[in-house]
C-alpha cells in the first residue's frame, strides 16, 4: 500500500490555511470533474482530489495525519505505525459528497473507522423548550494505558489533543486533560464512557459522550490477547530436561512454577486465573525458551566438549541430515 501525500495532490503547502484547502479543491474539483473534464484520467484524479479534500478539509483528520511525517512518504509499503492515531480526538466529519468506498486502501487503513461513524446527534422541534434542540455529537479516542492500571483500578490523568482552527485559518492544538477512572480487567479494545465529556447539545438538549478506546502499551515482560497474557521464559538445559521448580513473574507478584522433565524449546504452560482481572478472569501461559550457558571460558568449553563426546545427540535428525 502507498503513501499518500494528501498535501501534493491538492497542490498545496503543509501550512496551508483552511480556505487555502477549501479554495484549490473547487478548483481541482471543476478541473476534473468527469462530466465537464477531458482529460483521460479525470475520474480517477476527480477522486484521488475528493479523498485528500476529506482529509484535509478536516482539522481532526488532518492533525491525525501530519502526524505520520514525512518519513513515511519514502518507498511503496506503507502500514500505518501501532497506535498511530492514539491521543487524538475525534468527533466525526461529514463526506464531501463523494462515495467513500471509492477512496483507497490507505484512506481506510487510517480513517475507515472514524468515518463511518461520526457520532451525530439527532434534531427536533421543541416549541415547549424553545425552539430546535439536539444532542450534541459523541466523540471518540484511543488512548494508552499500562498493563498494571488494569489490576489496579486507578484513576489516570489522561491529555488528549482537540485540533481547532486558529482565527487565521491555521489547524492549532489544543490540550484536553481529564481523569479517568480505569475499570479493574479492562481489555484492550473496550471503551469507557464518560457522559456528558462530547460536543455541547443545542437549545436544552444534552451533551455528547466521551468514548474512549483502551489499548496497552507495550509490555516489557507480557504479551496481551483478550484477557490472556503469554511470558516467555528463560530456562536452563538441565531444568528442561530434569524438571524443576522456577519463580515467575506475575502482574501480581512471583509464584512457584513447576516444569515437567522432558519439556522442549516453546513449550506453552498454563498459569490459570493469573492473566488480567477480568470476567471471568484470564491465563498467564507460560513459554518455555531453553536458553544454553555461554562458552565463555575453558572449563565452560571443556564442559560442552564433554557433552560432544558423550551425548549421542543430533539436533538436525529431523531433517535428515
Amino acid at each position: 500500500m502507498q503513501f499518500r501525500d494528501y498535501y501534493e495532490v491538492m497542490g498545496v503547502s503543509k501550512d496551508a490555511t483552511q480556505d487555502e484547502i477549501k479554495r484549490a479543491y473547487r478548483k481541482l474539483a471543476r478541473k476534473y470533474h468527469p462530466d465537464v473534464s477531458k482529460e483521460s484520467d479525470a475520474e480517477a484524479r476527480f477522486k484521488e482530489v475528493g479523498e485528500a479534500y476529506e482529509v484535509l478539509k478536516d482539522p481532526e483528520k488532518r492533525t491525525a495525519y501530519d502526524q505520520l511525517g514525512k518519513g513515511w512518504q519514502q518507498g511503496q509499503d506503507f502500514r500505518p505505525p501501532p497506535d498511530w492515531d492514539a491521543g487524538f480526538e475525534f468527533s466525526g466529519g461529514g463526506f464531501t459528497g463523494g462515495d467513500a468506498s471509492g477512496f483507497s486502501d490507505f484512506f481506510e487503513s487510517l480513517f475507515g473507522q472514524q468515518a463511518r461513524g461520526g457520532g451525530a446527534g439527532v434534531g427536533a422541534y421543541s416549541p415547549r423548550a424553545g425552539g430546535y434542540r439536539m444532542r450534541g455529537d459523541d466523540h471518540h479516542a484511543k488512548v494508552l494505558i499500562d498493563l498494571e492500571d488494569s489490576f489496579d483500578s486507578a484513576t489516570r490523568t489522561i491529555t488528549l489533543q482537540t485540533p481547532k482552527v486558529s482565527a487565521d485559518g491555521h489547524v492549532r492544538t489544543q490540550a484536553h486533560t481529564l481523569k479517568v477512572k480505569i475499570p479493574k480487567g479492562v481489555k484492550p479494545g473496550q471503551r469507557i464512557r464518560l457522559a456528558g465529556q462530547g460536543s455541547p447539545g443545542m437549545g436544552d438538549a444534552p451533551a455528547g459522550d466521551l468514548y474512549l478506546e483502551i489499548e496497552f502499551r507495550p509490555h516489557a515482560l507480557y504479551r496481551v490477547d483478550g484477557a490472556d497474557l503469554t511470558l516467555d521464559l528463560p530456562v536452563a538445559p538441565w531444568e528442561a530436561a530434569l524438571g524443576a521448580t522456577v519463580k515467575v513473574p506475575t502482574p501480581e507478584g512471583m509464584v512457584d512454577l513447576k516444569i515437567p522433565s522432558g519439556s522442549v524449546q516453546g513449550g506453552k504452560l498454563r498459569l490459570k486465573g493469573r492473566g488480567l482481572p477480568a470476567k471471568p478472569k484470564g491465563d498467564l501461559y507460560v513459554v518455555l525458551a531453553i536458553t544454553l550457558p555461554p562458552a565463555k571460558d575453558n572449563k565452560a568449553k571443556a564442559f560442552y566438549k564433554k557433552m560432544q563426546q558423550e551425548l549421542a545427540f543430533n539436533p538436525r535428525e529431523r531433517l535428515g541430515v
